[in-house]
């Protein structure tokens, strides 16, 4: 028996562990094990205990508890407490997800102490190290054994990082392996907007029409923290909706929230407010979110989550930051990047208005990755 520590913190953690806890649970159960460990970097009940419920994510065998602060105050203490808990459970291996800071804690800690670490999302890379994402995926990749990368772009990432295609076994940090194997979001988003269409009217709750509103999401530190950006951000969704009638939703991350009268010009946040059309929600449950990606006409996002998702559902995409890791989704024409600037962002929409002919190509697997990443793990991690 495989016995793995997987430790999630962030929000879109706790979604893609799901595909991976699916798997074990339907397919490996007597091969692998799960212990669960979730490190409190997100603590909002909105944002992260729904998601256990409502995924059916087993309860964590551990919440550490983190909560927030500086970046070098976070990790720390996450570091401490994951190498507290794997010298307790001596697992086989940790997997960790994507890039936030409980990412980065958990590769250190067990890196050091020689346990195997297995990255999913592996490769993903924005090339701009002012982004504390990319120092953590990139640290990470680097003391990892086995790399699942969810896309071709992200593997050859990797190789021109020096990563060899074609080590042979036995695998360790020092010789690892490096897979392309599609995208575990890509498998739950499948399987949960089956769920979604039988759970969630969203017509009756948010007032509004399938494939007749916009659906935008801002979240980014570098967004909701620099006025001149915000404002031009919510300048441009007014700007949007006045001009084709159309309604905006807007889930609110907590940090937009709790900033948005502080960063946005008086002038700017009174027409939003006054507006019938743009729609400030609380943050939206999972399956609300798919069922919200899935019926939306357009997408406007600064999440390469929802970015990534958006694709799944042939919607187009209007990213709002300067780059993605999510490049081949641009280079087909279904995204576009406009960062902070209201003339692109009003450019990008009017494109897509104009455009009857997107292409959205099969980018990001057959929806099993997670079957896939289970099956190699036990061909190559000792028990």
């Amino acid at each position: 028996m495989i016995k793995l520590v997987t430790i999630i913190g962030a929000r879109p953690q706790i979604i893609k562990a799901a595909a991976l806890s699916r798997a074990i649970k339907n397919n490996f159960a007597n091969q692998i094990s799960e212990v669960i460990v979730h490190t409190g970097q997100h603590y909002d009940e909105n944002m992260s205990q729904v998601f256990f419920d409502e995924l059916e994510i087993p309860k964590p065998n551990y919440n550490l508890q983190v909560g927030s602060g500086s970046h070098g105050l976070q990790t720390a203490n996450m570091i401490i407490k994951i190498e507290e808990i794997l010298q307790l459970e001596k697992p086989n291996a940790i997997v960790l997800y994507g890039d936030t800071n409980s990412t980065l804690s958990g590769g250190i800690a067990a890196s050091k102490i020689h346990i195997p670490v297995i990255h999913i999302e592996a490769g993903l890379r924005s090339f701009n190290k002012s982004m504390p994402e990319e120092i953590n995926r990139i640290l990470c990749d680097h003391v990892s054994t086995l790399l699942f990368s969810p896309t071709l772009t992200g593997y050859n990432n990797l190789i021109k990082e020096g990563f060899k295609e074609n080590n042979t076994p036995p695998f360790h940090a020092d010789n690892p392996k490096i897979y392309h194997c599609g995208d575990i979001m890509y498998d739950n988003s499948m399987h949960f907007s089956k769920v979604a269409d039988k759970k969630i009217d969203i017509e009756k709750k948010y007032k509004i029409e399938k494939d007749k509103y916009i659906l935008c999401t801002i979240h980014r530190n570098n967004n909701t923290d620099d006025v001149k950006r915000l404002t031009s951000l919510f300048d441009a969704l007014y700007t949007i909706s006045e001009k084709v009638k159309t309604p905006i939703i807007l889930p609110l991350h907590p940090r937009t929230s709790k900033l948005l009268e502080k960063n946005v010009a008086p002038e700017i946040l009174k027409n939003i407010q006054n507006s019938s059309l743009i729609k400030l929600v609380e943050p939206a449950s999972f399956l609300e979110m798919t069922a919200l990606e899935k019926n939306a006409l357009l997408v406007i996002t600064d999440s390469g989550g929802v970015q990534k998702e958006a694709f799944y559902f042939n919607k187009p995409c209007i990213v709002l930051r300067s780059e993605t890791e999510w490049i081949e989704q641009v280079e087909c024409g279904a995204a576009i990047i406009a960062d902070a600037d209201k003339e692109k962002i009003i450019a990008a929409f009017d494109k897509f208005c104009d455009s009857s002919s997107l292409q959205f190509p099969s980018l990001y697997g057959n929806a099993k990755a997670a079957e896939f990443i289970c099956e190699e793990i036990l061909k190559h991690i000792p028990n």
